[in-house]
């Protein structure tokens, strides 16, 4: 999956009827791409980039996998890991 854009906070206007300027952010990914990838990471950014976002023949052979009771599913332990997952327990 690929996250593209950075939403910026809609700024609303102050009592006086001026807009307050935001707070500049600092922050590793508003650095620019380039200076993030060392020669090391390069190759493995070019890879990653090359790979398409979702795998749809994986994803149409794990649901016939699943259709065909090939693959074990346990919806109360997936109830449970979301849960733990958002703070449940």
């Amino acid at each position: 999956m690929k996250i593209t854009g950075t939403g910026a906070p809609a700024m609303t206007p102050a009592v006086g009827g001026a807009a307050a300027a935001p707070a500049p952010v600092s922050s590793p990914m508003s650095a620019a791409p380039a200076a993030l990838e060392s020669s090391v990471l390069q190759p493995a950014a070019q890879a990653l980039r090359a790979m398409p976002d979702i795998d749809a023949a994986r994803v149409a052979e794990l649901r016939d996998a699943l259709a065909k009771g090939e693959l074990p599913f346990d919806a109360s332990r997936l109830a449970g890991l979301i849960q733990r997952f958002h703070g449940g327990r």
